[in-house]
């Protein structure tokens, strides 16, 4: 159980200027960024602001590390024994871990405990029990031949990673790719950085060599360029907005057609029908799902789509369930929703309901940002009804505290509707029917489809999405198709 007591402890603890991480070691820069919580606005550290230089330096130590192939080359049962050695030192160090990324980019703890370092750990520890049961194969040819398919690690990984759940989705892709024998670029997102340099610490202290897993912060306008244009990265993961996607495929096409993979959000459906079995339990979760870490989550249910013989019961119970969630203090246990990472991005969620507005839409509640005395980026979950297909709001990714709710008749409009974004992501269906349910899984185009609940996962399955959410997938053994190629030796026999 969580301690209040030691939360506070931690969050008052100094933070050092952070470096970057190359081939082992700490590395300055000759520019620097300030690291604003918010928590209260206040800097609480600065990291080094990456130069093309420092991005091809990290790529050289990556590239000596693969080729000298203390890690590439080595068994799988010392690859997975190193992962599983830092899995059990994220876990030792899980609190410390969450607190340091709750300052950095405000997720309220309750929920950045679970979802930042205990996942990360899941995930390394997944991938380190995966890596010694993929086998390889013989392909069913003539008796004069021998055909073996190998599975080879790709090279040099460059991963570029979002200021949301820095930790879990980092090592959805790092331990991938490292559990397959790559090393690894990272680069975080100039706003949530200290974790994932903690996290280069950890396995530096697990037996990781020098240069297979480096760390490289500052902004994505020269250090996630430098690495999308490198010649000697092989594939590149990403998650994040869409157009810095564009850029990372046109990147790729000016060097060396280099693997991109892309996770690039998405604007949710979540649609409710008349006969669902639980209206309560739909209220709650469904508000949880776009509330919780204020909005900032890529699979948040953004738009509820609720069908009209229930929509008015319906309202009044989330209205009155949202009311009822307390925005403060991401540290504090009392509290139900953290702050939003940024002023800026405070800024664009607000905005959104003035468009919203002035576009038709109702604000029922919330709308405004709130605790502004604190210093901190705080807003009130917010909820605007008739909300139509063709408004922004049902459009765009917010990425904030800010549900859009539109009534429908049949399920044929929950269908056109849920499908009416050039994103495809998650989705979910609350439904007693188990045809209807079928049905809409089949008919929603998204990546995840939740029938009666919302955000339900683990490892085991994978997660991506369709249309402009991206493709490639993180999570499952799936993954490793990412970090992997495939080599066949044609052997004849004759």
């Amino acid at each position: 159980m969580l301690d209040q007591i030691v939360i506070d402890r931690l969050a008052s603890a100094p933070i050092a200027p952070q470096e970057h991480l190359i081939n082992g070691v700490r590395v300055s820069a000759e520019q620097r960024l300030d690291v604003v919580s918010p928590i209260d606005g206040k800097v609480i550290t600065s990291i080094a602001d990456a130069s093309t230089a420092d991005v091809d330096r990290a790529v050289a130590a990556a590239r000596a590390a693969y080729a000298k192939g203390t890690w590439s080359r080595s068994a799988p049962a010392f690859r997975k024994q190193v992962l599983q050695r830092l899995a059990d030192l994220i876990e030792e160090h899980a609190l410390e871990l969450a607190v340091l990324g709750v300052r950095d980019n405000g997720t309220e703890i309750s929920m950045a405990y679970k979802a930042e370092p205990l996942s990360a750990a899941g995930s390394f520890r997944y991938y380190a029990e995966a890596i010694d049961k993929i086998y390889d194969q013989i392909a069913p040819t003539s008796p004069d031949v021998l055909a073996l398919i190998h599975r080879e690690p790709l090279g040099v990984v460059g991963a570029i990673v979002p200021w949301n759940f820095p930790l879990m989705i980092g090592a959805w892709k790092i331990a991938p790719a490292l559990a397959a024998g790559n090393c690894v670029v990272l680069k975080p997102a100039e706003i949530a950085s200290l974790s994932l340099l903690r996290l280069g610490e950890l396995a530096l202290e697990a037996g990781l060599p020098p240069g297979v897993f480096n760390i490289v912060t500052g902004r994505g306008t020269t250090a996630g360029k430098a690495l999308g244009l490198h010649m000697d990265v092989d594939a590149l993961a990403f998650t994040g907005s869409g157009p810095v996607g564009r850029k990372l495929l046109e990147y790729s096409a000016q060097s060396n057609i280099k693997r991109v993979f892309l996770e690039l959000g998405g604007k949710s459906p979540n649609v409710v029908f008349d006969d669902v079995a639980d209206i309560d339990r739909a209220v709650k979760v469904s508000a949880a799902g776009i509330f919780r870490n204020s909005g900032q989550v890529c699979v948040a249910g953004s738009r509820l789509i609720v069908q009209e013989g229930i929509y008015d019961a319906f309202m009044e119970k989330l209205v009155a369930a949202t009311g009822k969630m307390k925005v403060g203090n991401p540290l504090d246990l009392a509290s139900d929703i953290g702050a939003v990472a940024s002023a800026d991005q405070l800024q664009k969620d607000l905005s959104f309901v003035e468009t919203a507005q002035a576009e038709g839409g109702t604000v029922v509640t919330g709308g405004a940002q709130v605790n502004a005395e604190s210093g901190g980026f705080y807003m009130a979950p917010t909820i605007v009804a008739d909300v139509t297909p063709d408004m922004t709001l049902s459009r765009e990714e917010v990425f904030g505290p800010v549900l859009a709710v539109t009534r429908f008749k049949t399920a044929e409009d929950a269908v056109r509707i849920a499908n009416s974004t050039v994103y495809g992501l998650a989705s979910a269906v609350w439904t007693s029917s188990l045809p209807t349910a079928h049905s809409m899984v089949r008919a929603i185009n998204a990546g995840i489809v939740h029938v009666n609940t919302y955000g339900g996962s683990d490892m085991t399955v994978p997660l991506g999405g369709f249309k402009q959410s991206g493709f490639g997938r993180d999570k499952s053994l799936h993954a490793l198709d990412k970090y992997t190629d495939l080599k066949t030796a044609w052997i004849d026999l004759k």
